[in-house]
């Protein structure tokens, strides 16, 4: 790696949608790496508007190659633009050959990116190409691309947001079809932009979501409404399934911009599709999936971290990689509707995260029944549900993007939604303390005033939400000096007690780190680790196996909020019983 660090990089993203989203690990490695630089993204216009609002991207840039950039003049004018960025660096996760000669065009110095498609004259920086037997995901591709640039360890998972506004537009349309908040949604997607061959056959896909819908309404006790999602040209089949379906449904093929997608699939609380950028989505949202294989390798584009998801036939021909079937289309027909209902089943139970079961498909997001009942009771009355109780709060990758060190408060943005879920726990009465642990300090990268300007930002946010909150509590200290108060030792946590009074017996922790999990179980308090951080699934395993498990696995702090929310009201109205049976 050069000495100089970059100030101005481009970053060429993949083309396809679930290429995209599986990339957005990488992206925020390479913001680790270098968090002063200025960070654009290159992409084409779908992939553009994905990326738009992504924390820790500055820019994004639409590379329009049916339009604007088309042909020669095009791609010329193009390298005319990047230029007059002046970027010091390109990173080309699009392996094609146009990718490089694009950078190399625009002058920009620094050109890395994997060796591929006979572009290596053009980097200045290539990156060898694993070797075809060394099988990876196609997350671990990208990400181990940046290995010679310094990222360390295993991806960790993708995620995505959307923002209230987004939320409410979709609310507003799911509403307009007489499907409310109240009920449940299970999202399908029976297409694929790539070929006929990834389809599943259309009337199983009827078949299983009708299965799904009665044994929700029959567990759950609510409305249960079907949105069926797919891409233009696939209006007709989205039509077809509807008309297989006596429950209520929604057909969205084909009238969705990608934004609205991605607040549609947040919105689903089960996904059944088939391998395609819809389903990467969902699994960045933290979405149940079941992912029927076909002719693709699940080996190398399962949903990330929900492997255990696919379904697929063992054929001697699969995976070809084709687009359409020349046989019989053996790796689909052969896929049961049982067999794609009993994974959808299970993948509910495990959505149920770490608690007790209760009926069939436990406490998971909103999907089993004591849940259903308790967080409705709580959404029409959550008035000082949670009086008495404190929630402490990690910062980075809690409440906002994590680059590594934020160093000035024009570096931090709060993930979409979190002044939202905040101002809820205060509206139910609850006390907000945060808890950091900020080695930047000791190692030079900013100081205490730094730091206090950053906080005065996020309070002002916060107190323009109603979320204000308690106090904040950090730890400045280095990792190697053995201090008492960086977590996990529980310093911060008992200067809360001592300073505010804090009952232990009626408090959470809220973290994306092992570290505020292992915390929460030194103090006995409760605790929820959100996958918004930079934390892997091979740590999330971990966690489920080991003795510190979190209660409550959350995709975002929204949903980690929710849960709180439910948790408490069960364990009041547990209290209430005790009390009225001691009478």
């Amino acid at each position: 790696m050069h000495r100089t660090l970059p100030q101005r990089i481009l970053v060429r993203a993949p083309n396809w949608i679930g290429d995209a989203v599986m990339c957005e690990p990488a992206l925020r490695g390479l913001r680790s790496l270098f968090p002063p630089a200025e960070l654009t993204i290159l992409a084409k216009p779908s992939i553009a508007e994905l990326y738009t609002g992504c924390s820790g991207v500055d820019q994004v840039l639409v590379y329009d190659d049916k339009g604007t950039h088309v042909g020669i003049a095009g791609k010329w004018a193009l390298a005319g633009l990047l230029r007059r960025h002046h970027f010091d660096l390109a990173v080309l996760f699009q392996n094609a050959f146009e990718a490089a000669f694009l950078a190399w065009l625009a002058g920009i110095p620094r050109r890395y990116g994997y060796a591929t498609d006979g572009r290596v004259l053009f980097l200045t920086q290539p990156v060898a190409v694993p070797r075809p037997e060394s099988l990876v995901h196609q997350v671990e591709y990208y990400w181990n691309m940046l290995k010679p640039l310094g990222v360390s360890g295993d991806a960790p998972l993708p995620t995505l947001h959307v923002s209230t506004v987004e939320d409410r537009i979709v609310d507003d349309r799911l509403a307009s079809a007489g499907i409310d908040s109240a009920h449940l949604m299970v999202g399908i997607n029976p297409g694929s932009t790539y070929g006929s061959a990834k389809r599943w056959l259309p009337e199983r896909f009827a078949e299983v979501a009708q299965r799904v819908v009665r044994q929700l309404e029959k567990e759950a006790g609510v409305g249960v409404a079907v949105a069926i999602l797919g891409g233009r040209g696939e209006e007709s089949l989205g039509k077809n399934i509807a008309s297989r379906l006596d429950c209520r449904s929604i057909v969205l093929s084909g009238t969705t911009t990608i934004r609205e997608l991605m607040a549609l699939v947040k919105r689903c609380r089960l996904l059944i599709t088939n391998d395609t950028g819809p389903m990467h989505i969902a699994a960045a949202f933290g979405v149940p999936i079941v992912a029927v294989f076909g002719p693709t390798d699940s080996r190398t584009t399962a949903p990330y971290g929900q492997e255990q998801s696919v379904v697929r036939e063992p054929v001697d021909c699969a995976p070809c990689l084709l687009r359409d079937c020349p046989i019989d289309h053996r790796c689909m027909t052969r896929i049961s509707v049982d067999r794609v209902y009993e994974t959808a089943v299970n993948q509910m139970e495990r959505a149920s995260g770490l608690s007790c079961s209760s009926g069939l498909f436990g406490l998971s997001g909103a999907l089993g029944s004591d849940f259903n009942q308790t967080n409705q009771t709580n959404q029409t009355n959550q008035t000082n549900i949670l009086s008495g109780y404190t929630i402490f709060l990690d910062r980075d990758g809690t409440l906002n993007a994590d680059p590594g060190y934020i160093k000035s408060p024009d570096q931090l943005e709060l993930f979409p939604g979190v002044p939202e879920a905040l101002a809820k726990l205060k509206r139910a009465g609850a006390r907000l303390i945060l808890v950091t642990n900020q080695s930047g300090i000791a190692r030079g990268f900013l100081s205490h005033d730094d730091l206090a300007a950053i906080h005065t930002k996020v309070k002002d946010i916060l107190d323009g939400a109603g979320a204000s909150l308690d106090a904040i509590y950090f730890c400045p200290h280095h990792p190697d000096e053995g201090c008492d108060c960086r977590k996990p030792n529980q310093g911060m946590i008992d200067q809360a007690v001592r300073e505010r009074g804090v009952d232990l017996e009626r408090a959470y922790l809220i973290g994306d780190h092992v570290r505020d999990i292992e915390l929460a179980k030194r103090v006995g308090v409760r605790s929820i680790l959100v996958t918004t951080g930079m934390i892997r699934p091979q740590e999330i395993e971990g966690l489920k196996a080991s003795t510190v498990a979190p209660e409550w696995i959350a995709s975002s702090l929204t949903d980690a909020v929710d849960w709180v929310l439910s948790d408490a009201g069960q364990r009041s109205a547990q209290r209430n019983d005790g009390r009225v049976m001691h009478q």
